[in-house]
């Protein structure tokens, strides 16, 4: 197989500002290219075989089964023939090593896990009770702050690295709509019609006006500097314990109660599926299995076998 001279390290760098600059890609996702394509680069100078040899691909990929999850097993491999694709595209290498390599692997499935939502009003309780309660100033704004993020999480099923780089420029103050940038830079809208939450917003909007104007995002911390997702997480942590809770919740579980509870109302998952920024209905799907409250309802109301009645 040919190749140009340019070493693997200078190619995997070309290649990452190809997907900053031509696909736009998001940086977190630059990120994890830039992780597993270095960690192949770093396996590549360990043996004995070039790095675009189709052996090497083949060991590379027998290793990483012996140290990761599926999950990042997939995602991994995923990353490396993205690469190798553009490598071809680009006429860098002859011929893809990938068209001539079988993969076959098999993701366990694995449930979504979900809030009970008695455990969302008392989280939710707790939050509300700390705003009232406090005195400072400083104290108030911050339990403020804090509430609102639990009530948009679960209002609006968006992920925790939406919520930390809303802006002001993305809400409608007047019909409350939020404009939602996912991954790969798509755009959704979701309305928030709860008026508990509508005068949330205006209450923080008009507490932290000055501050947002200053810092351009809605979220902030105490040296007025964005809000990390590590401190939402934390945040979490912390209510849940105080507010006596025995589980341990995740920003990302309120995403997945969100849909799983819309579901149980009888939402079309199409809308869910839209609400969650989902390409594929194929994800949205995965809430289908999670439902297990609607499983009872229809199974204790609908099922035929109701209808026989036989004495013991």
């Amino acid at each position: 197989m040919e190749t140009k001279r340019k070493p693997l390290e200078v190619l995997i760098n070309d290649y990452l500002k190809f997907c900053s600059a031509r696909k736009n890609l998001d940086h977190k996702t630059i990120k994890s290219y830039s992780i597993d394509l270095n960690q192949y680069y770093e396996f590549s100078c360990s043996t004995t075989y070039s790095w675009f040899n189709k052996k090497a691909i083949q060991i590379y990929i027998e290793y990483i089964h012996t140290i990761y999850k599926p999950k990042s097993i997939k995602r991994k491999i995923a990353s490396l023939k993205a690469f190798f694709h553009y490598l071809e595209i680009e006429e860098i290498l002859e011929i893809n090593p990938f068209h001539k390599i079988q993969l076959k692997y098999k993701e366990p499935f694995i449930l979504p896990k979900t809030i009970p939502i008695n455990t969302i009003e008392q989280i939710m309780r707790f939050a509300y009770t700390e705003y009232k309660s406090k005195t400072t100033q400083h104290s108030k704004n911050t339990a403020l702050r804090n509430a609102l993020i639990l009530e948009l999480l679960f209002a609006t099923g968006m992920r925790i690295s939406e919520l930390c780089s809303l802006t002001l420029e993305q809400i409608d103050i007047n019909d409350y709509i939020i404009k939602i940038y996912g991954k790969g830079s798509k755009e959704r809208l979701i309305q928030i019609c709860n008026k508990n939450i509508q005068a949330l917003i205006n209450e923080y909007l008009k507490v932290f006006s000055l501050e947002i104007i200053n810092n351009k995002y809605i979220f902030t911390n105490r040296l007025h500097n964005q809000l990390s997702e590590q401190s939402v997480r934390n945040m979490i942590n912390k209510y849940t314990k105080n507010a006596g809770i025995g589980i341990h919740i995740t920003p990302h579980m309120f995403r997945h109660s969100f849909a799983t509870l819309l579901l149980e109302e009888d939402v079309d998952i199409r809308y869910i599926q839209q609400m969650l920024g989902h390409s594929s209905i194929t994800t949205t799907q995965i809430y289908t299995h999670t439902s297990i409250n609607k499983q009872k309802n229809i199974l204790s109301t609908k099922h035929p076998r109701n209808k026989l009645e036989f004495e013991i």
